[in-house]
């Protein structure tokens, strides 16, 4: 029989072991009886689902590095959050008013919700200026490795060697930081793309079994798309490929790469909107090596090529790319 001063002892430590690492979210929001929410985590790509009852909701899990989280709301406008070991936080917030929803319990967040309301009403210049100041006058802060990814690296239209710039800064401030380390590696990459040049080598296989590859892309126009079924706008530029690929039969050809964590998910949806597209998701999110060798570097990103693989263009925006598209087919 367990003495009980070691069952006490034995628990006392266990929860303190998991207070180290535990985070937790007490989230609520007015106006709102029931609803989902999706919960990404930036990093490793995976996805929970959140269930809102009257109003409020709950989620806790372990963490051994500080994590970006972004909250999706059903109209698609997302949250940051930065989740630290060992912290709880509190979200509140208004259905009518989500913009301004606040989240509390940690100084990052508190910071991370002070500059959300003051660039609010910014123009996009002005945002990217706050965010640059700011990083790089707090470097060692978990909400600089947040802005560097907002503002520098998902744009529209990223500036890898800024990025590269100031993610070294950043990685300097926090030298223990895993999630720092993956994507200054990451960059060092990126920065040396180019529009131009030759479609690298790769082979993999999609989700129905099938071998694609440089030779896969062989049409008048072809596209190599990076998406996930969290990401609403990689979900409508897909959608949209798919439709100029009905419009040009014979002269589009597509490459789908998700970075769900399961094929399931990216296959539900595909079925769902009848997309025709091969779909590459081997389940190792960013460390998936054909996105490494292809230098995807975040959601929605894409590669242009002619017939022969060479580059025409890369991450473009769902517009830019669409207008691309139509002008070298027309």
């Amino acid at each position: 029989m367990i003495s009980p001063f070691y069952l006490f002892t034995f628990l006392l430590f266990t929860a303190c072991g998991n207070s180290d690492t535990r985070f937790r979210i007490n989230g609520k929001f007015n106006n709102m009886n029931q609803a989902e929410f999706y919960l990404i985590n930036l990093q490793e790509g995976s996805k929970d689902t959140l269930g809102v009852l009257d109003g409020r909701f709950t989620y806790e899990t372990t963490l051994t590095d500080t994590a970006t989280l972004l909250l999706i709301f059903p109209n698609y406008s997302e949250l940051p959050i930065i989740a630290e070991p060992g912290h709880d936080i509190d979200i509140k917030g208004d259905a009518s008013h989500l913009k301004e929803t606040t989240v509390e319990g940690s100084k990052s967040n508190e910071l991370l919700t002070a500059f959300r309301l003051k660039t609010n009403d910014m123009m996009p210049p002005d945002v990217i200026s706050e965010a640059e100041a700011y990083i790089r006058a707090h470097a060692a802060s978990p909400m600089a490795t947040y802005l560097l990814r907002r503002y520098f690296v998902i744009a529209a239209e990223p500036d890898y060697p800024k990025a590269y710039e100031l993610c070294s800064l950043i990685r300097e401030a926090q030298p223990t930081s895993i999630a720092v380390a993956q994507l200054h590696n990451q960059l060092e990459a990126l920065r040396e793309m180019r529009p131009e040049g030759t479609l690298p080598d790769f082979s993999a296989t999609d989700t129905e079994g099938h071998e694609v590859s440089n030779s896969t892309l062989k049409a008048e126009v072809n596209v190599v798309c990076l998406w996930s079924s969290w990401n609403y706008d990689s979900q409508s530029m897909l959608r949209q490929l798919n439709q100029l690929q009905k419009d040009h039969p014979g002269k589009l050809s597509i490459i789908s790469i998700s970075i769900d964590a399961t094929p399931d998910e990216g296959r539900q949806m595909m079925k769902r909107d009848s997309l025709k597209i091969p779909n590459v998701c081997d389940g190792q999110q960013w460390e998936s090596p054909v996105i490494g060798q292809l230098g995807l570097g975040y959601v929605p990103d894409n590669i242009v090529t002619d017939s022969t693989g060479t580059i025409l263009a890369r991450s473009l925006n769902s517009a830019k790319l669409k207008e691309k598209i139509e002008q070298l087919l027309n």
